[in-house]
């Protein structure tokens, strides 16, 4: 389901059972990600895939990339691998005005 920033950021501030998902490129994460955002690279492929595979599928997964494309294809990909709950972040990082954090 596709949230804009505020839809989805009040969302994720309510929500018990969330990850938060950045699928960008390790390049852009060095420009920092939303805190606690587990980080994979929509463009390894079959990599990207098998980490997914890995991840709790009873989450609600808030995804979001640098404008909101790849994430709303990776969260087309994680429901077809049975991931109930998706939210992409419509705007992606170049509208994101909330807090960001250097990569650990």
């Amino acid at each position: 389901m596709d949230l804009n920033q505020t839809d989805w950021a009040e969302q994720l501030k309510n929500d018990t059972n969330a990850a938060i998902l950045d699928v960008r490129t390790p390049e852009e994460w060095a420009e920092g990600i939303i805190p606690k955002a587990i980080t994979m690279n929509i463009y390894e492929g079959q990599g990207f895939i098998y980490k997914l595979d890995e991840l709790d599928k009873t989450k609600n997964y808030y995804v979001y990339c640098k404008a909101g494309g790849r994430s709303a294809q990776a969260c087309s990909i994680m429901n077809q691998l049975g991931f109930e709950k998706t939210y992409n972040l419509i705007g992606g990082m170049m509208q994101w005005n909330g807090e960001v954090v250097a990569l650990e």
